[in-house]
């Protein structure tokens, strides 16, 4: 008797093990109670409903739908994710919570056709691609609640350290691809050398995820940084006709439309190999929710009632919710805090060579911004001091993170966020305006970029690294709080640091020729004194090799994403050095493929390298070239 209470017991706590295992089923917010999911009503479903009534699909129709995936990586764990499901396609539901219903679960919509069974997957992490030296393993369930989606925190890694993991269907032999990760450092490691991918703006229907596919590839990096524009929310093309038409074929507002959006994306091989080989750190810009987002309304959708009729029947902050839950269940990131479930800002320190410090500047608490509409109001306010990019919460936290990085000794602090810091005059692209600024970008908030300014210098922080994204162009400046502090372009003095602005993998740039392209970053570069290169005609991403002495810059872009290729042209290399604070001169060694540079010359040449085979070549067939991969 007692043998078989100690089996039940283990029995039941297995069980509870296999359900809290699954890191989705407390996303993106356990705590939040408009967000939480009620795990003891889908736990009873799962036990009652299956012997009521025929399930509708069978444990042989599930497939691992979209490869796997990790992020997030700490010293001791890392973050797992695949998912098992009986379709590619998202259950078609678009319920929500609201009224009386206190948390989130299937049954808040009787007709819905949810998972009458648990979905069962175990997996396991070990340090040989063989998977026979395992340092963790598990059980996790899923259901249609989630997406079939599975999030599971592998631990018991060691630092810095290469694990291979997969998934396996419980009781058959149907496995997820084998995935590869990294942890990071400790903090106090001495770690010599990281190398990173950064990377933002990918459109599904502008082209092909080459430029993903490409650092996989070459295999040079430890991890991946993704600034942002993950998804977009519009709709282009016609399924069945257009080979990269949007799904759903317009612009996404439910949690349906926005599980099948990224599920969507999560089809491109490029984007799967990616993340099969690397552990990814990201955060969100604005079009995981919808374009020019602030905390209470989108560029297309007001806060009021006109709009929230217009968009049948979907609020934003319902919008918020459903762009919320589909991203945190499909990307493989961490609960930050679990009592603010649109928290994604947070810091990972790695070593005492660098704290990677991720902002959120668009959706956590922005104060208003261009919305088209209001562009000369914007002007107008962009000074104010109560504005501010990431609200008061998020911001003070920054300062402290900043102060506190080099209070502990780490070499660099680099900081992820969506949009361009640096001042950029864009007059030279419409003709004299009042207005000669982008008011969705830092320039719109500039007491906020002040303050950040003013931390830098009144506190001595050195070797500050900024990344961003969203501006689909590259952007390589010095960082000069203008007007308050001498600057000498021909030496970077007076500098506080560095800024790397990427491109974006698909999204459209400067457009025309690359000679019209050129033409405008000339103008960008004769306007800006501080910005030592640009360039917006090329799609692509940068590499960052960072170590004690300095930080390398690698710019690449893809001569064409209308196919899926694996070529890419070195666009430009770039510098700083250990205490700097600045570009070193000549920047870029004098001599950059495209775009424009202060001081230097643009020598273009087209020499291609082939990430597939490891040759080179000059090429100008871009257009008619189309490249037969094997499937990843």
């Amino acid at each position: 008797m007692l043998s078989s209470l100690f089996t039940v017991a283990t029995f039941a706590a297995s069980a509870l093990a296999s359900w809290e295992g699954n890191i989705n089923f407390q996303s993106p917010s356990l705590r939040h109670r408009s967000l939480g999911l009620d795990v003891p009503k889908i736990q009873k479903r799962q036990s009652l409903q299956a012997r009521q009534a025929p399930a509708n699909f069978t444990d042989s129709q599930l497939n691992f739908t979209h490869g796997v995936a990790s992020g997030d990586p700490w010293a001791y764990s890392v973050i797992l994710w695949t998912r098992l499901a009986p379709s590619l396609a998202s259950d078609n539901s678009n319920v929500t919570v609201s009224g009386y219903v206190p948390v989130y679960s299937h049954e808040t919509e009787q007709y819905i056709q949810a998972s009458r069974h648990r979905v069962c997957a175990t997996w396991k992490i070990a340090s040989d691609p063989q998977l026979t030296k395992i340092v963790d393993s598990g059980t996790a369930y899923t259901t249609s609640d989630i997406d079939f989606t599975i999030k599971v925190e592998a631990g018991h890694l060691q630092p810095f350290t290469t694990y291979y993991y997969q998934f396996t269907q419980c009781g058959t032999n149907n496995r997820s691809p084998l995935g590869r990760t990294k942890s990071s450092p400790t903090d106090d490691d001495d770690t010599q050398q990281i190398g990173l991918a950064v990377y933002s703006c990918s459109n599904f229907p502008n082209g092909y995820f080459n430029a993903y596919g490409n650092a996989a590839r070459k295999d040079h990096v430890d991890y991946v940084v993704h600034l942002g524009d993950y998804i977009y929310e519009t709709s282009t093309g016609v399924l069945g006709r257009d080979p990269r038409a949007t799904n759903p074929g317009r612009s996404i507002e439910t949690l349906y439309d926005y599980r099948t959006r990224i599920a969507q994306y999560r089809t491109d091989l490029d984007l799967l190999l990616s993340h099969q080989n690397f552990a990814w750190i990201a955060v969100w810009d604005d079009h995981e929710e919808a374009n020019n987002g602030y905390r209470d309304g989108f560029s297309a959708m007001n806060n009021t009632e006109q709009s929230f009729i217009q968009s049948g029947g979907v609020s934003v902050d319902q919008r918020k919710m459903n762009a919320v839950r589909a991203y945190f269940e499909w990307m493989p990131i961490r609960q930050v805090d679990m009592d603010d479930n649109l928290r994604i800002w947070r810091t990972f320190r790695m070593g005492k060579l660098m704290d990677l410090i991720m902002l959120d500047t668009r959706n956590y608490d922005r104060s208003i911004t261009d919305l088209n509409w209001n562009t000369d109001y914007m002007y107008l306010i962009r000074n104010d001091a109560s504005r501010s990019l990431m609200g008061s919460a998020q911001e003070n936290w920054f300062y402290k993170e900043l102060i506190n990085s080099q209070k502990r000794g780490a070499t660099w602090r680099i900081i992820g966020n969506q949009i361009v810091f640096s001042r950029v005059n864009i007059s030279s692209w419409f003709g004299t305006l009042a207005n000669p600024y982008n008011e969705d970008q830092w320039d719109g908030y500039q007491a906020n970029r002040n303050r950040t300014f003013k931390t830098m210098y009144d506190y001595g922080l050195n070797n500050n690294v900024m990344l961003a994204g969203d501006s689909h162009a590259n952007w390589v400046s010095d960082l000069v709080w203008l007007d308050e502090h001498q600057y000498n372009p021909a030496t970077g003095e007076g500098s506080v640091g560095v800024e790397f602005a990427g491109t974006a993998v698909t999204s459209t740039g400067f457009g025309g020729t690359i000679s019209s392209a050129n033409n405008q970053s000339r103008y960008l570069v004769r306007d800006n004194t501080e910005l030592q290169w640009n360039e917006g005609y090329y799609r692509g991403y940068f590499e960052l090799h960072i170590g004690k002495d300095r930080i390398d810059a690698q710019y690449f872009g893809m001569p064409t994403v209308a196919t899926r290729n694996p070529l890419e042209i070195s666009l430009g290399n770039f510098s700083v050095m250990n205490g700097a604070n600045h570009l070193t001169r000549p920047v870029a060694g004098g001599v950059v493929e495209s775009g424009s540079i202060q001081t230097g010359s643009v020598q273009m040449t087209n020499l291609t390298y082939n990430t597939m085979n490891g040759t080179w070549a000059v090429r100008n067939d871009f257009n008619q070239m189309f490249i037969t991969y094997p499937r990843a």
